[in-house]
């Protein structure tokens, strides 16, 4: 496992050194170094979003037996391909009177959102672009960025259905959000750091979802809330808002609130199997390959949500988070409080 950590780390190092090696500025070293890091970053979220979509189209089909993607090449897997096609060669329209600079910037402003929470994510030991010692309040302030430009896409699409599903995202993830924090609270307490890696080096011996496992649930349930997936896809209800605060949108403008909805599920993913399920440790296997497993399990149980779940009405999505989730997962701050009082007390 450090064997791995190390290979990573002597690579990022490798290059800052040949930049510097090359232009003698250390600033120039540096630039390059973080730039290569936001591609890095850019490219796992566009290569799983790519491998996600096929993936997600096979789990529907084999939970709800249907075929899935089956005619463009071997098992369809070309057909994500043809949609990304299609996504970049559809006419861009823009309707006359939508408000054209915020209508333009939300669909780039929620992917930049998704994509710096990625920012704070330990793949491995020492693989993290930057390992904050505010790292839990950094993924939680940036992640709750994505609700303006929610509300910027419906305001600004001049479309009272957009806007009716602009103020519904604006009230459903400001709602699962409290809760989401809290259970993650009983893990700072815990380790008393909001250091990704030391919470990771915390669950050496133990895992946190053994220790923490009301709290693992609500922020798996506040989660899928927050990323907007069945059961509580009220943001783009098909039924009652034609398609939420993305009525208006077509062709890569779209294409970037899709992509925002997996970069978002994948670092929720990541956030989980960081906090909950011990991050890179694990036996025998290189420590990013454990985690990449544990980020895919939590992928799956998203999936598995999605296709079994029906859809839940707008009251009672909110009579849920308010009445079940956040007393809940006061609860557990509360216990964690009163263990960590009776076992480990202060000296």
């Amino acid at each position: 496992m450090q064997e791995s950590a190390s290979l990573w780390v002597g690579l990022g190092r490798a290059i800052k050194q040949a930049v510097l090696a090359a232009t003698g500025a250390p600033w120039v070293a540096e630039l390059v170094h973080t730039l290569a890091g936001v591609v890095g970053i850019l490219s796992i979220i566009l290569l799983s979003a790519l491998v996600l979509v096929y993936l997600e189209r096979k789990v529907c089909a084999w939970m709800q037996m249907r075929l899935g993607p089956n005619r463009l090449g071997p098992y369809g897997i070309f057909q994500t391909i043809a949609d990304i096609i299609k996504l970049m060669t559809k006419e861009d329209i823009q309707p006359a009177q939508v408000s054209p600079v915020m209508w333009g910037l939300a669909p780039v402003l929620l992917f930049m959102a998704a994509m710096t929470t990625y920012a704070v994510i330990p793949f491995d030991a020492g693989v993290i672009f930057a390992d904050l010692n505010i790292g839990i309040f950094f993924f939680v302030a940036v992640g709750s960025q994505a609700t303006l430009p929610m509300l910027m896409a419906g305001w600004a699409s001049n479309n009272k259905y957009a806007m009716v599903g602009g103020m519904r995202t604006v009230a459903q993830m400001i709602s699962y959000e409290i809760p989401l924090v809290f259970s993650l609270l009983g893990v700072v307490m815990i380790t008393g750091s909001m250091k990704m890696s030391d919470i990771v080096k915390a669950q050496e011996g133990l895992w946190f979802i053994v220790t923490q496992p009301i709290a693992f649930v609500v922020y798996l349930i506040a989660s899928v809330a927050e990323t907007n997936r069945t059961p509580f896809d009220l943001v783009e209800a098909e039924s009652e808002l034609v398609a939420g605060p993305f009525t208006e949108y077509s062709g890569m403008r779209w294409a970037y609130f899709f992509l925002a909805e997996y970069a978002f599920m994948v670092g929720a993913s990541c956030i989980a199997a960081t906090l909950f399920l011990g991050g890179w440790n694990g036996p025998f296997l290189p420590g990013w390959i454990w985690f990449f497993i544990k980020v895919a399990a939590m992928i799956f149980l998203f999936m598995w949500f999605r296709w079994t779940f029906p859809r839940i009405r707008v009251d009672q999505l909110m009579s849920f988070g308010w009445k079940v989730l956040l007393p809940l997962s006061i609860v557990n701050v509360v216990v964690t409080g009163i263990g960590l009082w009776l076992f480990f007390p202060l000296v």
